[in-house]
């Protein structure tokens, strides 16, 4: 059988979108499939400069038509920021390196500070560097206080006619050596507190720029700069004061969005090699697939894989309908890059552990994804961070519940322009969430949703009444172990959801749930083993424990599925 719930480049047609959309993507799926296998991974193996990645995507105006705003575009040229597309190339870029996929992603976190400033003269710069191809980079870490936006060290120093001179040096910065557009973040030297943040553009270009080294052994090109009285003119500051702090947050609030369905697009190619390889390597004369503990890892890889692929769709449609009276969507980010990200590096451990050495075979997909894989976790922000941004949403999501209008799946071709007028980042305690509840009611004929729907039920008790108390609250180690819990809850809601609204097989969504079931009763054994856990927390911890309902009927026909995918997809050579 076909399955329809991975992308596949040979039977990729992406209908849902607009023409020039359908184009663009199917065109990078094809210039991907014509280099072929052995170019793609002498590249990655090489640490080759993707020239000529970013030569065809200035060549098909890619990055201009799905990074310019509407509003910054000519009518008719169907450029628009539009998530749903983005998610979908974001995908794609995964799906064939991850280095491809962060040239454009850094080019987003780079047009962040720009789209939502009020310096049209910038804008428009921006909007034309991108039509004439070029990259662009965040200058927001560096070396001594990583991406400590309190503790920057990069200078402003002010001038007479309203410009600075900048000195001071960033870290980390993808694509510093080629970015036509550099937002860097510094502080003013005459201006104490947060009034003396200043976001401005500078060009890598630029005599007084010095571009001092790439901090990996990578294609990406992850740069150390160094800016020696650089001339920042009026024309080319972004933001000022407490507007610069709240750019750089709300950027980053865009962008990483994009590391869940880079996951995706990785575990994906991933997940085909593995099942064709171990489909046909025989040991003991048997099939490696013959033996049942392989059977569970990969059905349990491919069953995580659709439940990022069914969140992380979700969560699009919540992006794309934010606004300043529903900002739902703050929770499902961290949520797409915390907890999308770490189930994919489970599914590529998973696939591991069946084809064991071949993991390494240096002729493999297989070899670079195990590595790239980790990085996405790490990436804005670490999973620590989220999983603490997550739990300010918890009682709220949990016990809190506020009526909201039906959310619907946002394919449509528009612009999100609320994305870039976000306003001030703060005031997260205070958003409010729909019932999570009816939608597990929906499936619950489903006895693994029930399950899980029974150890939800159970976390709301303990939210009401052994929730971690005000000396609790300061040991992160104990409170980052009930995030996981709250996680798994979200998790679930937004994966029934979209299950909702496109009717995947019931059999393969009550075995994931089967896992989720596991992962809820893993976690709290995890939270009654730590040491601040009082006597009737652990008391509730061992009592959320629940086991799986196993049916070997439906695992067998989910196995089916799983064992399909054999010899479907593999890149050509």
């Amino acid at each position: 059988m076909a399955d329809t719930l991975l992308f596949n480049p040979r039977t990729y047609d992406p209908a849902h979108f607009d023409q020039e959309t359908r184009r663009l993507l199917r065109a990078t799926v094809d210039w991907f499939e014509s280099r072929g296998k052995r170019k793609l991974i002498e590249d990655y193996r090489t640490r080759a400069w993707l020239a000529d990645f970013i030569a065809f995507a200035a060549e098909e105006g890619l990055f201009a038509t799905f990074l310019t705003p509407a509003s910054e575009g000519e009518p008719g040229q169907g450029k628009r920021w539009d998530t749903a597309r983005i998610a979908a190339l974001n995908e794609i870029f995964g799906f064939y390196g991850l280095d491809y996929w962060y040239a454009w992603q850094v080019t987003v976190l780079g047009l962040g500070p720009v789209w939502q400033s009020d310096n049209a003269a910038a804008r428009a710069r921006a909007a034309e560097l991108l039509a004439q191809g070029e990259v662009f980079a965040f200058g927001l870490s560096e070396k001594a206080h990583g991406a400590d936006i309190y503790s920057t060290d990069m200078l402003l120093e002010p001038e007479g006619d309203g410009g600075f001179r900048a000195r001071g040096s960033k870290y980390y910065i993808g694509n510093g050596n080629a970015a036509g557009l550099v937002s860097v973040f510094g502080r003013r030297t005459d201006v104490e507190g947060p009034d003396g943040y200043v976001f401005f553009a500078a060009d890598s270009r630029h005599p007084a720029y010095h571009l001092v080294q790439n901090v990996v052994d990578s294609s990406k090109y992850v740069s150390e700069f160094r800016l020696d009285d650089y001339p920042v003119g009026p024309e080319d500051v972004l933001h000022t004061g407490r507007a610069a702090f709240d750019a750089a947050l709300n950027t980053v609030n865009v962008g990483k969005f994009n590391l869940c369905t880079a996951s995706i697009g990785i575990c994906e190619h991933a997940m085909y090699e593995a099942v064709t390889h171990a489909h046909n390597r025989m040991l003991y004369g048997r099939p490696v697939t013959a033996f049942p503990h392989v059977r569970r890892e990969l059905t349990d890889a491919y069953v995580r894989l659709v439940g990022m692929k069914l969140f992380s769709d979700r969560a699009v449609d919540y992006f794309r309908s934010a606004g300043p009276d529903d900002r739902r969507y703050l929770l499902f980010n961290p949520m797409t890059k915390m907890k999308v990200t770490t189930e994919g590096e489970k599914v590529i451990d998973l696939l591991w552990d069946v084809i064991a050495a071949k993991g390494f075979e240096k002729d493999t997909y297989f070899a670079q994804a195990a590595v790239e894989i980790r990085g996405l976790p790490k990436l804005e922000g670490t999973v620590h961070v989220n999983l603490a941004l997550i739990l300010k949403f918890m009682r709220n999501h949990l016990l809190n519940p506020a009526e909201y209008a039906p959310v619907p799946t946002r394919l449509d071709a528009a612009d999100d322009v609320f994305l870039f007028r976000q306003g001030p980042a703060r005031g997260l305690g205070s958003v409010r969430f729909h019932d999570w509840r009816p939608v597990f009611d929906a499936y619950a004929h489903l006895p693994n949703v029930g399950r899980f729907r029974e150890q939800a039920d159970v976390l709301c008790e303990f939210v009401a009444t052994a929730a971690p108390d005000e000396e609790q609250s300061r040991d992160l180690d104990l409170l980052l172990a009930v995030g996981q819990l709250f996680a798994l809850v979200v998790h679930g809601q937004l994966i029934l959801e979209q299950a909702g609204l496109t009717s995947p097989d019931e059999d393969v969504l009550d075995e994931l749930f089967a896992v989720l079931v596991r992962d809820f009763s893993a976690h709290a054994v995890e939270l009654h083993g730590k040491n601040s856990a009082t006597p009737q927390q652990q008391r509730w911890a061992l009592d959320a424990v629940r086991r799986s309902v196993v049916d070997d009927g439906r695992s067998a026909r989910v196995w089916e599925r799983v064992e399909s995918l054999a010899g479907t997809y593999e890149m050509k050579p």
